[in-house]
């Protein structure tokens, strides 16, 4: 439904039509100052005077007091007194006002705009009425002559048309000024959200050019957002500017997302972590890609961290000197019990695998290993150490967690210590064989034994035999398969992946 009505006949009386309080709120609601001189008005109202063979015409706004000019044509003027208006008049008409000489017509023959300068002989004026009936104004023709026959039938089909025009032109200016309203309040609703957040939202656009930060930033480093990357430079710890930046500039080039710690400088000269995201996000169908993100403090996370790491790093070292405290006490009974020497041999053998794995898990310093292939590589590195070749792994690798790396020692470490003992690495020439294959949910272990002497069936479980079952299928949750194969010792492990 449009905003004005224009065709004759169809303006109902409205209660608000002389209301010239309703009229001005009218007026203000459809932002008419904002299309003065608008270059669509200037071009109807040129176009009206060839229409109507005129000198004359204009986009007239009637006010309380005054009439005023939107678009006009043949006229200096700006306004003139409502006193003297024809199109006061004719925007009360459910009718065009047609006056084909205005000398001749009482109401408007002793208007200045007749008798003075002006010589205003020929008016028609089609009324602009809003939607509830409020008047606004007129579209007219004007000429210093006038015109008997007033206007002819296709002159008056053209200017309804030119009036409907100006019409929808004062709709659509309504509407943007409305849709622009409502989205300021919206942004300033969703300003006041962001603002009230207690991070520090940001965004950038598609060159890198950071043009936002909410009210947190300046709150915190008391200082205006940066516009570039290299301007980040004073607000980050020294330590950290290189690696943020680097880090940056790879995903803005790769239109990946942003992820980074560093230490922020605060108002006060202090530094506190934080915790910098960033997300790429490309509009449609422009294709432009603009980056939002926030930066949140992590201070406190980052001290509990640092405290745990520190609690760990300590507890670690006990543990590993409790590991070599264990083996020590082994060593030195076993003096005493010449006839339990196997047996304290097996026993620190056991712990000083479980040392390994632990050293491996936990190290004094450096990243913790997570691969299966390197935990079995350390584990095995000691029965290798004159041949390297004598103990292969291949297959696929599996990442480990620190719970697993305990109990894939005891087994392993039980392989290799009968294979010392009695196969394949009990003489020169055997080798061991290790393949890592990944099957849907599990990893398949397989351990091979060639070129040593020919195994030969145990005639009861042992302690070692018995704690490598308890601790793959109870610990692991796997499933364990031995095979005593003519080229020599077999076993294949079969384990959740969720168990690594």
């Amino acid at each position: 439904m449009n905003s004005f009505n224009t065709l004759p006949g169809n303006r109902g009386e409205s209660p608000t039509s002389c209301d010239e309080k309703s009229r001005a709120q009218t007026l203000a609601a459809h932002g008419v100052d904002a299309l003065e001189d608008d270059p669509e008005l200037a071009a109807i109202v040129g176009f009206v005077t060839k229409l109507c063979g005129v000198t004359v015409a204009t986009v007239t706004v009637v006010e309380e007091e005054r009439q005023w000019f939107l678009a006009r044509e043949g006229i200096q003027e700006r306004e003139t007194p409502r006193s003297t208006s024809f199109c006061a008049h004719a925007m009360l008409g459910d009718q065009p006002l047609i006056v084909p000489d205005a000398t001749q017509d009482p109401r408007f023959a002793d208007f200045s705009a007749v008798t003075g300068p002006m010589h205003v002989r020929f008016y028609a004026g089609f009324p602009l009425v809003a939607e509830d009936g409020t008047p606004i104004g007129a579209l007219c023709a004007i000429d210093t002559k006038p015109h008997p026959g007033g206007l002819d039938p296709f002159q008056r089909e053209g200017m309804h048309v030119m009036t409907r025009a100006v019409v929808r032109r004062m709709h659509h200016n309504r509407f943007q000024k409305e849709a622009k309203s409502e989205a300021e309040a919206s942004e300033a609703r969703l300003r006041a959200v962001i603002d009230s957040v207690p991070q520090i939202a940001w965004s950038a656009d598609e060159d890198g050019t950071f043009d936002y930060f909410n009210a947190r930033w300046a709150k915190l480093t008391g200082a205006e957002g940066p516009r570039t990357a290299l301007e980040w430079k004073p607000f980050l710890h020294p330590d950290d500017f290189d690696k943020a930046l680097q880090n940056w500039t790879e995903t803005f080039s790769r239109a990946e997302p942003f992820e980074a710690e560093y230490r922020l400088r605060m108002a006060d000269g202090s530094y506190r972590w934080n915790l910098a995201r960033g997300r790429p996000v490309t509009s449609e169908p422009a294709g432009r890609t603009r980056w939002y993100g926030t930066i949140t403090d992590i201070e406190s996370t980052h001290r509990e961290t640092e405290a745990s790491g520190l609690l760990a790093g300590e507890l670690s070292h006990r543990i590993k000197n409790i590991f070599a405290v264990v083996s020590g006490l082994i060593s030195l009974t076993s003096r005493d019990w010449p006839d339990a020497k196997g047996f304290a041999e097996d026993l620190s053998g056991k712990v000083g695998a479980l040392g390994r794995a632990h050293d491996f898990v936990r190290p004094a310093g450096g990243d913790m290993g997570n691969s299966l292939h390197d935990l079995l590589g350390e584990l095995l590195r000691p029965y290798a150490a004159a041949d390297a070749d004598r103990v292969r792994i291949s297959g696929d690798d599996a990442a480990i967690r620190a719970r697993s790396a305990t109990p894939l020692a005891l087994v392993f470490h039980e392989f290799a210590t009968n294979a010392a003992k009695y196969g394949a690495l009990s003489v020169p020439g055997g080798e061991v064989a290790i393949s890592i294959a990944t099957e849907e949910d599990r990893t398949i272990i397989e351990w091979r034994e060639s070129g040593g002497p020919p195994p030969a069936e145990a005639t009861h479980s042992g302690f070692g035999s018995r704690l490598v079952e308890m601790t793959v299928t109870s610990q692991l949750r796997g499933e364990l398969q031995r095979e005593l194969r003519p080229t020599g010792y077999f076993a294949r492990l079969s384990l959740p992946r969720s168990a690594l």
